[in-house]
């Protein structure tokens, strides 16, 4: 087992290699990966493509091809949830809503390159994870309770799963209801698993930016689960998600 922890993006990235072997060109090249993806789409960096953009010195078609990519997946995640995914506030491009989830998923593809069967990655609590834990052991992934994150409400287990939660616990209502251009604050937390980071991610986001529109929303999700809590502390979960207390 190897396991390398990265300070990128504002938070904290865990690379875990379940693989026997030495697995520290490979991590080395994911960990070179999140800081190029960093580099392009800081919204807090003046010189990335994404700053660029958002000050008119810079065209989606003249920056690195990776921000096409992005942009096109959101356009794709926006007409999915009928608006509330969205990479334009107020007119201007960020697309910070699904960077890491698609960025984890990419990193992963590039360790499955190297060889990796079993492996987890997890950025700010966007996980994915390939394989097992260990050999018929599948791996399992804490969701803590928005309200004190010391205290585990939900146990998602599961082989070749993506886990992404979105909500208001570390920044605050930082989320947007574009149709309304005001606050979410009716979600304190969702988490949803599914097969793509990408898109799990995209959905957490979503789903926040909803409301309790989400509840009737999510139920008509394929292969996804869904768990939420809202800010009154009422919870919410599809059949097959483990939930504590």
């Amino acid at each position: 087992m190897t396991v390398h922890v990265e300070h990128c993006m504002g938070t904290v990235f865990s690379i875990d290699v379940r693989d026997p072997g030495d697995w520290g060109s490979p991590i080395a090249d994911v960990v070179a990966w999140l800081h190029r993806v960093d580099a392009l789409f800081s919204t807090f960096r003046p010189d990335s493509d994404i700053s660029r953009i958002g000050r008119g010195e810079l065209t989606i078609a003249d920056a690195d091809p990776l921000v096409a990519e992005v942009f096109g997946r959101c356009e794709q995640f926006e007409a999915e949830t009928g608006g509330y995914f969205t990479a334009r506030w107020r007119g201007t491009p960020d697309p910070t809503g699904l960077v890491k989830g698609w960025a984890i998923e990419r990193a992963s593809e590039l360790l499955d390159r190297h060889g990796s069967e079993n492996h987890a990655i997890n950025g700010g609590g966007d996980v994915h994870l390939s394989g097992e834990a260990a050999p018929g052991r599948p791996w399992r992934i804490g969701i803590s309770d928005p309200a004190d994150s010391r205290r585990i409400l939900t146990v998602v287990t599961g082989r070749d799963l993506a886990v992404a939660t979105s909500g208001t616990a570390e920044r605050g209502a930082h989320i947007v209801d574009p149709l309304t251009a005001t606050p979410a604050r009716d979600l304190a937390a969702v988490t949803v698993t599914g097969p793509s980071l990408i898109r799990a991610d995209a959905y957490a986001t979503a789903a926040v930016a909803m409301g309790h529109r989400a509840f009737d929303w999510a139920q008509g999700l394929e292969d996804h689960e869904v768990f939420v809590v809202d800010t009154a502390g009422a919870r919410w979960i599809t059949p097959h998600v483990s939930s504590r207390g």
